[in-house]
This record gives structure tokens, sequence and C-alpha cells, in this order.
């Protein structure tokens, strides 16, 4: 599909435009991420919530650097070669988690498939910094497949970190031409060696670009033959012109739905609407567990 072709462009509803920030915890975070030089998927992803989140002073920081090793067709974090690791990214994440008195974070990270073990190491200092930093603060890591190394992936579980999400994006039929290198067994397999563990797995999942309610179903069950009981669901919105076209903005009623049935089916919290992240409202998945 050429995603430069915009002539079928669906139109925006207003259900999604948003606000932007403009208090003092917005301001606070957004000098303190700069001033350390930090990096965010707020920023790189063009979240819709920026503006909510960082008013009340959440934010969920970006690992690895800015650059991703892979070049997904919906994502808007930047693709190449990227820089080798900066040794003191974890400690200076665990000071700004500090500074800004989170009670709960969030870690992700750009994809470095460019490393012999992807990152792992670098994923454990991390954790290993927030812990001893912020010792009552709870925390989400959002990790990578590790390109299926099971070794890599167990090195990250053993931080023991209070949710590991991994997120399947989008049902299997679209995931080869959507994901860069993903494949959706492997993510699957790594929700369960999460939940294996004993610690509580969660997944994203984006609606709008060519899936069936039959497909989301299955996915759903899919989830949950792993052990994966969180889940949220949100909007596909197209970053630019070379993403992938957004082929329908779901109506708020049908996530409605969507959250409906994925309780009924076992999920323990969901969190799904037009404006939702994987990240979003993060402390809320803690509740149900």
């Amino acid at each position: 599909m050429n995603c430069k072709n915009n002539s079928n462009r669906v139109r925006k509803p207003e259900w999604l435009k948003v606000k932007l920030g403009n208090n003092q915890h917005f301001s606070k975070t957004g000098t303190l991420i700069s001033s350390q030089n930090l990096h965010t998927i707020c920023q790189s992803g063009r979240c819709p919530n920026l503006g909510e989140c960082w008013n009340r002073g959440a934010a969920t920081f970006m690992i690895g650097g800015d650059i991703c090793t892979r070049s997904c067709k919906f994502c808007n974090t930047r693709t190449g070669r990227p820089e080798p690791l900066d040794p003191n990214e974890p400690l200076r994440v665990a000071l700004a988690i500090k500074n800004l008195e989170l009670k709960h974070a969030v870690i992700t990270s750009v994809d470095r498939d460019d490393l012999p073990d992807c990152g792992a190491i670098h994923w454990v200092e991390t954790v290993r910094q927030i812990k001893l930093h912020n010792p009552t603060t709870t925390l989400e890591i959002l990790i990578p497949d590790f390109k299926g190394n099971t070794g890599n992936l167990n090195l990250v579980i053993k931080t023991r970190p209070e949710i590991i999400s991994h997120n399947m994006e989008t049902v299997r039929r679209l995931t080869p031409i959507l994901r860069s290198a993903a494949q959706y067994e492997r993510s699957l397999t790594v929700l369960k060696t999460i939940t294996e563990s004993g610690v509580p797995a969660k997944t994203g999942l984006m609606l709008g670009m060519g899936e069936t309610e039959n497909e989301v179903a299955q996915l759903m069950n899919d989830l949950l033959a792993t052990g994966c009981r969180l889940i949220s669901i949100g909007q596909y919105l197209q970053p630019s012109h070379k993403h992938f076209p957004v082929s329908q903005y779901v109506h708020p009623d049908t996530f409605a739905k969507y959250r409906e049935q994925a309780l009924s089916l076992g999920f323990l919290h969901v969190e799904s609407g037009p404006l939702v992240r994987s990240s979003y409202r993060s402390e809320a998945f803690l509740k149900k567990n």
C-alpha cells in the first residue's frame, strides 16, 4: 500500500481533538526532560495525551536513545543507526523521576537490534537505578521483544517491576504489514514468558488500521491464552503522510463495546478509548493486581 496516497484520507472527528497543556506541572516536566537530555515517547510518538499527562506530572521515559533500529509503519520514532548507549542515562532517568516526585513511572525504549543483547543490560541498570533512588515509586516497563532471545528477556523480567508491558499493536493479519521485524507469535511468547514469571503482563492494541471485529476478538483470546490480563485499546493516528493511512476513526461507543467484551472474556483491567495509549493512566492497572 502506498502510504503517501491521501486522496481517500478519512476526516478526523471532533472527539479526537485535544487540548495542549499549560500549567505548572506541564512546564516543570518539559523543562526537566529537556535539561537532562532525556527522551519521552510522549514527544517522539506525538501522543495526543501529552498535555493531560504532563499537566499532572506524568511522562513515559524512553531509554536507549531516540533512534530505533526498526521502521514500523505506524510509529513516528526516528529510525536509523542509533548512537552508542549513554551509560549515564539510567541514573538521569531515575533522578528525573525523583525530581518530579512521581509515585508511578513508566519506561519504554526504542528497539536496539544493533546490540548483542538488544539493550537488555541497559534496561536492567535503568530499573536498578530507579528502584535505588525511588524505593516507593511503582514501575511499569514497556519492553521490546529482544528478537525472541529468552535469556535477554529474563534478565529484564528479574528486575521485577510491578507491570511488564509488551505491545501487540495490531491483529495477526496486519502484523507483517505494519510491524518491522516483529512477529505475532513471538510477541505472544514474550507475554507468556512474563506471566509465567509471576509479573503481571500488559499489552496495547491500536484500532482503525483495517482490522475486523472478529480479528480483534481472536487477538483477545490469543492474549488470554498467554495469561495476559491487562490491555489498552486506542485509536491509531497517522503521524505523517509517510506512515500507514488511517482506515477508520472508531467511534467511542465501539471502544466502550470492546472494553465490555474484554472484561467479559476475563481481562482484569481495560483502558479503551480513542485517545488511549499503552501507558495512559498506567497507575490504574496496578489496582487490579
